[in-house]
């Protein structure tokens, strides 16, 4: 099974950039291309939020007909750009798996269980499973322990080492690490937010933060750093389940040069003196 992750991609109303220099929506076309020219294609594509930069339905809209040409399933969650009404008002058909008012629904068709999570604020930056969201994942893993599953949400658990993103993650990541505690088939757990490729380890499980296809959250681990981005080249996460868990790679957006060969006809390496 394998799966593309896209995230905070920001989409905007047609004719704006996002702050002043990014057009988020042509980003977003250059992904979807490259997700099209994969091979093997991934089985489907999840969207650790964000999806718009104003959850506004007209962006909603944009997104959905940018990403259309998708022929797998597509899975999002909001993120603190979106909104849980927001994204459940512009994608029916994941309303549909949902339990109330959050985002919080599971996946069950393919060998990987995808649990994805809401952990937004209404109006707020940082993020919150809450009650609700920490016993859906409770109850959810619970009724399936035999099966592995990858848990995705919008907010890290975890610090990155840039503050200003730090100060807005996951409140709540203590009831995260006890639920993980519970149930050791959760093979891996993968959010956004940062706008970078991050790993580490979390509850014992392995953690990433998928890179953004547009503009990056600047590295800058200094404290006193202020909030700024790069353009650095774009890029996405995919998530392949093999061979019992979960291995994730960076895949990079764009043309770049090669591939290259490694040995000749001759069964020689390339180069080889003599």
């Amino acid at each position: 099974m394998l799966i593309a992750q896209l995230t905070d991609t920001h989409i905007r109303r047609p004719g704006t950039l996002a702050y002043g220099v990014v057009d988020t929506a042509l980003y977003l076309e250059a992904a979807v291309a490259h997700i099209l020219a994969l091979a093997p294609r991934p089985n489907v594509v999840i969207v650790t939020g964000d999806l718009t930069d104003f959850d506004d339905a007209t962006e909603y809209a944009r997104f959905r007909a940018i990403t259309a040409a998708l022929p797998m399933p597509l899975f999002p969650i909001p993120g603190n750009h979106d909104s849980s009404a927001g994204l459940l008002a512009a994608f029916p058909e994941i309303a549909a798996r949902c339990d109330g008012e959050r985002v919080n629904y599971v996946v069950d068709d393919f060998p990987l269980r995808l649990v994805m999570l809401d952990s937004t604020v209404y109006g707020r930056p940082h993020g919150a499973l809450g009650e609700e969201g920490l016993a859906f994942l409770d109850r959810t893993l619970g009724a399936a322990p035999e099966r592995p599953a990858f848990v995705c949400a919008h907010h890290p658990p975890f610090l990155t080492g840039i503050r200003h993103m730090d100060v807005q993650n996951l409140s709540d990541a203590a009831g995260l690490e006890e639920v993980f505690g519970h149930w050791p088939q959760v093979l891996g757990f993968t959010c956004g937010h940062v706008h970078r490729a991050v790993t580490t380890s979390f509850a014992g499980v392995a953690a990433t933060i998928g890179p953004a296809p547009a503009h990056s959250v600047s590295l800058a681990l200094d404290p006193q750093a202020p909030p700024t981005f790069h353009m650095e080249p774009p890029s996405l996460s995919l998530h392949l389940f093999t061979d019992g868990r979960v291995v994730t790679h960076r895949s990079f957006i764009g043309a770049y040069d090669g591939p290259h060969p490694f040995f000749g006809a001759d069964g020689k390496a390339i180069g080889t003196p003599g």
